[in-house]
């Protein structure tokens, strides 16, 4: 299946591991031109290099999302290189677990900052030039837990759950100018965050991040855990040409965990 986006300009955010970069290497099989952002340098150079040497075109820059100035120096610079971005995959790392006495203001500012500012930022960014031109796509990583919250993880049920609201109502706002926005719940997926949720909540029961992977797995239809590339073809899908009249959806890649009907 052709996508239709070869030469399109994607910018994915947090794509130097886990699902975004995962995401971010599906688009370049695609053709896509990427722009590449995450917080730790080390890590998002050697991204770079490997999808630079599969022949994918890309760029990148270190910054925080969290920050406005991180945002206004990602797009600029992704403009510079490119053109107007055309896709935006927006992705964050999780805020910190534990129940919600154990979290201070602090922490709830930046929990905002991070998984809900950093989207506003780069939605707002991004969208008059998807308007110009009339086609853009926008695609969230959001979490199984706005759709059915996780014990223990206070902080993202609840912003998340905010990015969902924001995209569904984008979408209605932006649909006319051949824009989708879209969201997709990662479920419980073979990450270093979830390495290191397996750990702080194993440690919590006394069941051992081991046995935090086995509660997980046999909560799960398919009893394992999700692989980031199978999260990022549906992202890649949802970002296509193929695509275009599909938006205001949020879909899990779960694996089944989630038991509603809708």
């Amino acid at each position: 299946m052709d996508f239709g986006i070869r030469g399109k300009v994607a910018l994915v955010a947090a794509s130097s591991r886990g699902l975004g970069r995962a995401v971010a290497e599906e688009l370049g099989r695609e053709g896509a031109r990427l722009m590449l952002c995450a917080r730790g340098e080390a890590s998002l150079r050697a991204a770079h290099d490997e999808l630079e040497a599969a022949g994918v075109e890309v760029h990148s820059l270190a910054a925080d999302l969290g920050d406005s100035g991180g945002v206004d120096r990602v797009v600029a610079s992704a403009t510079e290189r490119f053109g107007p971005i055309e896709i935006l995959v927006t992705n964050t790392g999780g805020p910190p677990a534990g129940p919600f006495e154990s979290h201070s203001d602090g922490d709830w500012e930046r929990a905002i900052q991070q998984n809900l500012s950093s989207v506003v930022r780069l939605t707002r960014a991004v969208l008059p030039g998807m308007r110009e031109r009339g086609w853009g796509r926008i695609v969230n990583v959001t979490s199984i837990a706005v759709k059915q919250p996780v014990d223990g993880l206070i902080l993202s049920n609840s912003v998340r759950a905010a990015v969902t609201g924001l995209a569904r109502t984008l979408a209605n706002e932006v649909a006319s100018a051949g824009i989708t926005v879209n969201n997709v719940m990662p479920g419980y997926t073979r990450t270093e965050r979830l390495e290191q949720l397996a750990q702080t909540l194993g440690e919590a029961s006394g069941k051992g991040a081991h046995g935090a992977l086995e509660d997980w797995s046999s909560q799960i239809p398919m009893a394992r855990v999700g692989e980031p590339a199978e999260f990022a073809a549906m992202v890649a899908f949802l970002c296509s040409a193929r695509a275009s009249y599909i938006t205001g959806t949020s879909i899990p890649v779960d694996g089944g965990w989630i038991r509603s009907l809708v």
